[in-house]
Formats: C-alpha cells, structure tokens, sequence
C-alpha cells in the first residue's frame, strides 16, 4: 500500500485543493437544486406534505445502495469514482429540468451523492495522515457548508426569479465538479480485485456493519452522527413551513437565507472543532450536541427575523462542533478495520435511515395538522434529550471497558 500522500506534502496539497473544490461544487449542485425543485413543485401544487417526500427520493437511494458503494469507492481510484458520481447528479439534473418528474431526478441526484459520499471522505484518509485528519475533516465540513449557505440562498433566489434559470445553473455547478475531479491525482485503489457477486457485496457490507456497530467507539461516532444529520434534514424543511407561521413571510428566498446561517455557523464551529478536539478528546463534542436541541426550542419560539438568524448560527456552531470529530473518529477507526469507503458507507446507512424515518414522521405530522411551532419545540426537545442519553451511554460503555 502507498505511503498517504498526506506524510509528504502539506494540508492544502494540490490533490487536497481540488478535492475541495469539486466538493464544493456539487455541494452548492446539491442544495440549489433542492429549493428550486421544492419551489418547483410548490408552483405545481403539489400538498405541504410532499415537500419532505422529495428529500426522502434521495436519502432512500443512500439506504438501498449502502451494501454496494462503500466498495466501488475502495476498488478504484477515489477521484474517478467522484467523478462518476458527479455526472450522475448532473443527469438527475437534466432530467428535472426538461420537465420529468421531479421526485424521479432528485432521486437519481439521490445515487450519485450515495456513490460520492464514500469516496469524498475515504479520500482524506489517503492523501491525509495523523492530525491532519481532523483538520482536513475541518475543511471538508467548512466546503461543505460554505456550498450550502451559497447554493442554499442561490437556489431560493433564483427560484424567486425564473425556476428554469435555477435548475439550468445547478446542471453547471454539477458539471464544474465533474470537470474539478480531474485534477484529482490517480490514486491506487484501496481494495482492488474485490468480487462484484451482489451477494457476497451485500455479505461483505454488513460484516462491516456488525464490526462496527460492535465496537464501542465506532457505534458512538456512527449513532451520533445518524442523530445530526437526521435532526440537520428536518430542520430544513421545518424552516420553510415555520417562516410563514412565524414571520409571515412566503417567499422562497428567506427559508433559504436563514438555512445559510446555518451554514455559517457550522463552519466555525467546524474550525474550533479541529483547533480543540484530537481524536482522543472526542468526547468534548458531546455537550453541542444537547446545546443544539436547546437553542432548536429557543429559536421555534421566536418571531423576530434578526433572533431568527442569530439562533440558526448558534445552530450552526453547535452542530460543526459536535459532528466533525465523530466522522473524524470513524474513518480513523474505519480505516484500520473494514477500510475507510466500507466505514462511510456504514455511516451512510445508518445516517440516511435517521434522515428517512424523521423526514416521514414529519410528513406524518404535517399532513395530520399538527401546528408548526409544536412540532419545532418537541423536535429540540427530544433531540437534546437523544445526545443526553448519547453520552451517558458512552460512558457506560467506558465504565465496561
């Protein structure tokens, strides 16, 4: 096996740099095309309750591909597969923006991200080693969300003004990506010559599932990391039914502008994360978390704008704190057992079925009429109460060791 590329050259390498901007990219594709799909069926009429039904489409592309994708991403060169990634989501691009249905193109946007995902993180363990882990993890977190703030408010913006003009800027920001992850340096593949037997991928992808949900510490980065992203989702669709409840406004443009400030909080908070925590501090995460359900409940009560944007970043702090030393901790651990793209793609599931089963029991109680400001409060509530019994578990589990 080479030698990480990350002992001998600095951070910000040139395989580094464009993997961030390729990230970068088909992040900013990613969320663009999210507000301009749901202002695209808000203008179709689609019922309230659909909206989450369109995040659904791709997060389930996630949990049916978890079993394959963790080891297309180890059997070749991580650059080419986010690459491949990359034109799919370009496709599913396309194919909303000629007038398909919409669900069916998110969805295809929905199997690239799931092939990207694992190759996008399992390349730092390869051209990044030791502490630079965590910073890179820092970097790629600070892209992500950096995309989201600008795709986020690009997407709503531009939906305001010409939906097909936004759809048509998101297929560009995928097809810059693809373009990006050519300047990726041609690494060797982590596991070639596996065996492409369905059944045997399958058998192989949840060996890696009882290996790591059967240690203690790859279980508590994988359960704390499916509860964030879980929560992260549904509070992006929460934000666009709470700001015409709240502040009386029905644009498309503000649910996005105040979704950015999450965005901005969540890359300082990733930049503090990789300044104060180590891979043996991880623990010192956990109470953002709790912090994160606390202010959810603070900001659901609110009816000012500049209280609103405050909040979301604090928000957004508390979430970068909290969830890039867990991924950092898992494509350690990863690494050194099932490989890193089997390690993700584990990460992928088991963040993705959070993601499906809190979107659909918010779809349930949406379409049931349950008042938005009710579901806000009981959503920080639990989900405070969910990192609470995180961390007293975790240390149950140490007290064992």
């Amino acid at each position: 096996m080479s030698k990480p590329l990350g002992s001998r050259f600095p951070l910000m390498s040139r395989g580094m740099t464009a993997v961030i901007v390729a990230q970068f990219l088909s992040a900013f594709g990613d969320n663009a095309l999210l507000f301009a799909t749901l202002a695209l069926i808000k203008q179709e009429l689609y019922p309230e309750w659909s909206q989450p039904v369109l995040q659904m489409a791709f997060v389930a592309a996630y949990i049916i591909l978890a079993p394959f994708v963790g080891q297309f991403a180890d059997s070749f060169a991580k650059g080419r597969v986010m690459m491949f990634a990359n034109g799919l989501k370009l496709l599913g691009a396309l194919v909303i923006c000629f007038g398909f249905n919409p669900f069916l193109g998110y969805g295809l946007v929905g199997v690239g991200a799931a092939a990207y995902s694992p190759a996008k993180y399992g390349i730092l363990g390869e051209i990044t080693s030791g502490d630079k882990l965590v910073k890179a993890n820092g970097l790629m977190e600070s892209s992500t969300i950096a995309a989201i703030l600008l795709g986020s408010v690009a997407g709503g913006a531009l939906a305001d003004w010409y939906i097909t003009a936004a759809l048509m800027i998101c297929g560009l920001a995928y097809a810059a990506a693809v373009a990006a992850n050519v300047f990726i340096p041609k690494m060797t593949a982590a596991r070639p010559g596996q065996s492409w037997n369905p059944r045997r991928m399958s058998s192989t992808f949840f060996h890696a599932c009882r290996i790591l949900w059967g240690n203690a510490d790859t279980r508590f980065s994988l359960v704390g990391t499916s509860l964030f992203w879980g929560a992260g989702v549904t509070l992006r669709f929460l934000l666009v039914l709470w700001v015409p409840v709240a502040l009386g406004i029905s644009d498309n443009t503000t649910p996005t502008l105040l979704n950015a400030m999450v965005a901005v909080g969540i890359v300082l908070g990733a930049g503090a994360a990789a300044k104060l925590i180590t891979l043996k501090t991880v623990k010192r995460c956990l109470p953002a978390g709790i912090g994160i359900g606390v202010v959810v409940v603070l900001f659901t009560l609110q009816h000012s704008m500049l209280n609103a944007y405050l909040l979301l970043a604090l928000i957004g702090v508390l979430g970068g704190f909290f969830v890039v030393p867990l991924n950092a901790l898992l494509q350690h651990l990863g690494k050194e057992t099932v490989g890193t793209g089997n390690a993700i793609a584990v990460q992928n599931l088991g963040e993705n079925t959070a993601m499906l089963l809190m979107l659909g029991l918010y779809s349930l109680v949406v379409m049931l009429g349950a008042p938005v400001l009710a579901i806000g409060v009981g959503f920080g509530v639990v989900f405070a109460l969910a990192i609470a019994g995180l961390w007293l578990w975790q240390i149950k589990q140490k007290r064992k060791i």
